[in-house]
């Protein structure tokens, strides 16, 4: 701790939202709190890493666990974030889904010492530049829509004129071109992504290849399938590769918003100033798996975070904090969630 700061990788997400959890479980337990109705707390280890062994491991073999739960409380939301003079607190009813891809080239092995005019690296590092350098097209979902039009009456007027500018897909692509740092945040709601991670070719120094593959994280809007999004990716990078889909796991249908409004009133108590908004997640967590089951999942770890600290850039990046304030009020808005549910 520093500073009134617990750094380190997870401190955000996820250790913090769990150190919350488990402090309200506590004491509600420790205070022999009789909530309206059970209380699961199902932490999975492997949210990170495909999630087949907790939370999908869970839905597929002990659905009978979760019978009759209709919300579950989750990662990514509920923190603040400043805009146009006003904080805001989104509170996660809908993400994207995970689509990942792998794009192989072929050519001829061969003597790395005699020139090859099929070279499938190049033809990778080609495919690779043409991903980087252009965006897919653009989409207005409804859940981006639900979003930014709870955000946009708070706003001051040019503000309030641009989010609506946003919101029409004719204009879309040069508005979040000219928002500048907030366009990393806001470009993946309008689009499908195609990010590269993972590249592979060649064993050895002298001998040139005869395949290789990059292997692509894929994020899909709602209501979007992988066809469409092969289409735009051939698009934009060309069909020179061969491109299968590795993983997809479909997202569950509209938000259901029924528990919203109590867990805006718990933000506004906690802090007056505040406005709670639904949001779409430009990621996935294990909701997307509960979702199978009928289950809501809200993003939801409330916590009042300074205008510095850019919740979704710390992320996983090497200064991760959370302050230490923020963790205990949110333990408590976690208490009173427990306390005043039902």
């Amino acid at each position: 701790m520093k500073n009134g700061f617990l750094w380190g990788r997870g401190t955000l997400d996820m250790k913090g939202g769990i150190a919350m959890m488990l402090a309200a479980v506590i004491k509600a337990k420790s205070e022999g709190l009789t909530p309206a109705g059970d209380i699961i707390l199902a932490l999975a280890a492997d949210e990170e890493a495909g999630r087949d062994l907790g939370a999908g491991y869970l839905v597929t073999e002990h659905k009978e666990l979760f019978a009759g739960v209709r919300y579950a409380i989750g990662e990514f939301g509920g923190f603040s974030f400043n805009l146009g003079g006003r904080r805001f607190y989104p509170i996660m009813v809908a993400e994207k889904q995970v689509c990942h891809l792998r794009a192989t080239f072929r050519g001829a092995d061969g003597h790395a010492s005699l020139r090859q005019q099929a070279n499938p690296l190049g033809d990778m590092a080609r495919f690779l530049d043409r991903v980087q350098s252009h965006e897919l097209p653009v989409h207005v979902t409804p859940e981006a829509r639900l979003m930014f039009e709870a955000i946009r009456p708070h706003l001051p007027f040019l503000l309030r004129q641009g989010v609506g500018l946003l919101l029409d897909p004719r204009m879309t692509a040069l508005v979040l071109k000219l928002l500048g740092a907030r366009d990393r945040t806001f470009s993946p709601l309008f689009r499908n992504t195609p990010t590269p991670t993972i590249m592979r070719g060649g064993d050895q120094i002298n001998v040139t290849p005869g395949e290789a593959s990059v292997d692509l994280d894929g994020r899909l809007l709602p209501g979007f399938g992988p066809e469409k999004f092969l289409s735009e990716l051939a698009h934009v990078a060309g069909g020179d590769a061969e491109v299968e889909v590795l993983r997809h796991d479909q997202g569950g249908g509209p938000p259901d918003l029924g528990l919203f409004p109590f867990l805006e009133g718990l933000l506004v108590g906690a802090d007056p100033e505040g406005i709670p908004v639904p949001m779409l997640m430009p990621a996935a967590t294990d909701g997307r798996l509960f979702a199978r089951l009928g289950i809501q999942t809200y993003g939801f770890l409330p916590m009042l975070l300074p205008e510095s600290l850019d919740f979704g850039a710390a992320v996983h990046g090497p200064n991760e904090r959370i302050p230490v304030e923020a963790r205990t009020s949110g333990a408590g808005v976690f208490y009173n969630l427990l306390r005043r549910y039902g």
